[in-house]
């Protein structure tokens, strides 16, 4: 039976590709798609989020909603890194929706359609599902599993010496969502690091001369670049995609179950996720976290995906 999935994503080349496999996994039911502000602001993810939609054009369209940037606004511009679309300027028609539902209400509506169900994914900042936990207080709890990209046990950032970037562009959603009672995993940094998607990898994903070819080409080459420009490495960080892949095969995945907390004050620690890590915690354990993954099996199902979605979108032309 298909696990039923809501993907709360800001799209972004690696989102996109996350999309792209969740839309097609035969295994999976999206029951809805929402967008958050993160590596660009939430009027442009939204629209890629539509725009990504609409060119997979997917046999079942999901219910759509469209997230807000944080009450503060985001304080983080990833546009110099993924173009000034977060998808590295690849040109992506839609047709602007007159009527845009809030992604914190589809995520309440989508939950408690199929209480405890229902599995929510997040690939972005914890803005909208936050919102949503305020929205409708018994909502935690009918959650089925809530999976969490972000965060670092070490506290080894990626935006500031130890914050993470989902994290640190709303802290003050992820307190609340790693406060509320319900089942969670984090996938954090420390394994999602140390794995690079390459030029090599764009060999094995369909080319381009097929529909999903273009898309994955336009993307991936001008973020292959920007990744080698700014920080000197010859391939992209995957850490959503890998969120994605853990979610739906969580054996793939080696957990340790912690307590774990989000700084607020911190002039150089804001956004930081701390982890009670003594011989005698005094936290109560609050989520899982993910601690190992396995590499292989996630980059050999990354090309499978692909070019299976590719075959199928050949098919329905």
């Amino acid at each position: 039976m298909p696990k039923k999935i809501l993907l709360d994503a800001d799209p972004g080349v690696v989102d996109a590709m996350a999309l792209c496999m969740a839309i097609f996994d035969p295994m999976v039911e999206i029951v809805a798609l929402t967008s958050v502000g993160g590596n660009v602001p939430a009027v442009q993810t939204a629209r890629n989020l539509q725009a990504i939609v609409e060119f997979l054009d997917p046999p079942r369209l999901p219910r759509l909603g469209m997230g807000s940037d944080p009450d503060d606004g985001l304080p983080v511009d990833a546009r110099h890194v993924y173009g000034i679309d977060g998808l590295g300027g690849t040109p992506l028609p839609v047709a602007e929706l007159l009527t845009r539902h809030p992604a914190e209400k589809i995520i309440c509506d989508a939950v408690r359609s199929d209480p405890e169900n229902v599995m929510v994914v997040c690939l972005g900042p914890l803005t909208n599902i936050a919102r949503a936990f305020i929205r409708d207080t018994e909502l935690p709890q009918m959650i089925r599993h809530l999976y969490i990209s972000g965060g670092s046990i070490s506290a080894v950032g990626n935006i500031s010496p130890c914050a993470e970037f989902n994290i640190f562009a709303d802290p003050e959603a992820a307190s609340t969502v790693f406060h509320a009672r319900c089942t969670k995993t984090l996938v954090p940094l420390d394994v999602t690091n140390p794995i690079l998607l390459t030029p090599a990898h764009l060999e094995q994903f369909p080319d381009e001369n097929r529909p999903l070819g273009v898309l994955l080409h336009s993307m991936l080459l001008p973020a292959f670049q920007a990744y080698r420009e700014c920080y000197g490495l010859e391939g992209i960080h995957i850490h959503d995609l890998i969120t994605y892949l853990v979610a739906t095969n969580p054996s793939w995945a080696e957990t340790c179950e912690m307590a774990g907390d989000v700084e607020l004050d911190g002039t150089l620690t804001r956004g930081m996720t701390v982890f009670d890590q003594r011989n005698q915690p005094v936290w109560a354990n609050n989520m899982d976290v993910v601690v190992r993954v396995r590499e292989d099996e996630i980059k050999r199902q990354i090309s499978k995906s692909l070019n299976a979605i590719a075959d199928h979108m050949e098919t329905s032309l």
